[in-house]
């Protein structure tokens, strides 16, 4: 009787002992590779990692546990590159000094992970490689906003998507109003470009490159909060400067113009109709957005838009930035815009 009262006690253990093995290997990332170092040397140590963690699933990172100094008197981490759920890569940072534990990794105690196609760097695969470089991120309003560059960074590391607030960033610049987060970007072009996210927007990293990786936020931002500056003017944008906008048709019209600045600083295109500025001013009539802009020659030229049209503002010089649509550049006040045969009457 007490031989098998003993066998049924342990199994019972056994199968205790199992299933917390396996609750403890049931890490949402999977590792594909671990290099120790720095961005100047480093060398691989998937290997290492694996051996170590097969013996057990803390230890503290040096060059003594990770078995190689590839940069002698300089301070260096372990830096794991793993996969999420979402079938996304990211990386880990563990300085020296710092105690490892494996338990957010996924099969970490039998060790069967390790990407042998691995070929990233120091800085990962190009899989995070989106159109635009974040230069800075800036929370709060026109009024207060702080500089938050570093906190976006780390959330980056975190989780590429994320939901915005005023508890995010650990900071309210303007309590009591209306915030939102600007992320001010280089494209391709080498023009600068504002994104604009209000309170409680989620935040998706995929058209940042180097998203997850935080190598972004080097400087060489304008630093306007409205984006781009005097440096940036002939860089962004097209031929043609805006004086001007209108919208409504010959007989009652109104001017859209710092309406049409809030929706050029969030988006670079949008589609038109009459919810659009939140006015009708000819209900049930036909309307029109007219853009009277100034174009390289100094002729002032008028663009129209039909309800239901599709507005693009890549052909206007500083669109994002809503630099423009000032006193210094007078509209001719002509729904039919300027009357060029007079213009040139009067300059005789």
């Amino acid at each position: 009787m007490s031989k098998t009262r003993f066998a049924i006690f342990l199994i019972m253990a056994l199968s205790f002992l199992a299933g917390a093995l396996a609750a403890q290997d049931r890490g949402e990332y999977l590792i594909l590779n671990a290099e120790y170092g720095n961005e100047h040397n480093h060398v691989d140590v998937t290997n290492r990692l694996r051996d170590l963690a097969r013996r057990d699933r803390q230890f503290r990172v040096n060059d003594e546990s990770m078995g190689a100094d590839p940069d002698r008197g300089h301070a260096k981490m372990l830096r794991v590159f793993a996969r999420g759920p979402n079938g996304r890569e990211r990386f880990f940072d563990f300085p020296d000094g710092a105690v490892f534990d494996g338990s957010q990794f996924r099969s970490w105690g039998r060790g069967d992970w390790g990407d042998e196609s691995w070929n990233g760097g120091w800085n990962g695969r190009e899989s995070d490689a989106g159109d635009y470089m974040i230069l800075t991120a800036q929370y709060g309003s026109d009024r207060r906003h702080v500089d938050v560059t570093n906190q976006l960074k780390q959330m980056a590391r975190q989780d590429r998507v994320f939901r915005l607030n005023f508890r995010t960033f650990g900071v309210d610049p303007d309590e009591g109003h209306t915030k939102s987060l600007r992320i001010f970007a280089r494209g391709d072009n080498g023009q600068e470009r504002m994104f604009e996210y209000r309170d409680n927007s989620l935040i998706d990293g995929a058209m940042f490159r180097g998203w997850s990786s935080g190598e972004w936020g080097s400087g060489n931002w304008s630093g306007n909060w409205n984006g781009g500056g005097e440096r940036h003017e002939d860089r962004e944008g097209g031929e043609f400067r805006i004086l001007s906008a209108q919208y409504g048709n010959e007989r009652h019209h109104v001017d859209v113009t710092n309406q049409l600045k809030e929706m050029a600083r969030r988006d670079m295109q949008f589609r038109l109709d009459f919810n659009t500025f939140g006015v009708d001013p000819d209900e049930g009539h036909a309307k029109v957005l007219r853009i009277f802009a100034r174009g390289p020659e100094g002729h002032e030229r008028m663009f129209e838009y039909r309800d239901g049209s599709v507005i693009d503002g890549s052909q206007f010089r500083g669109w994002g930035r809503g630099d423009w649509g000032g006193d210094n550049d007078r509209w001719s006040g002509r729904w039919e815009g300027e009357d060029h045969e007079e213009r040139e009457r009067n300059r005789q």
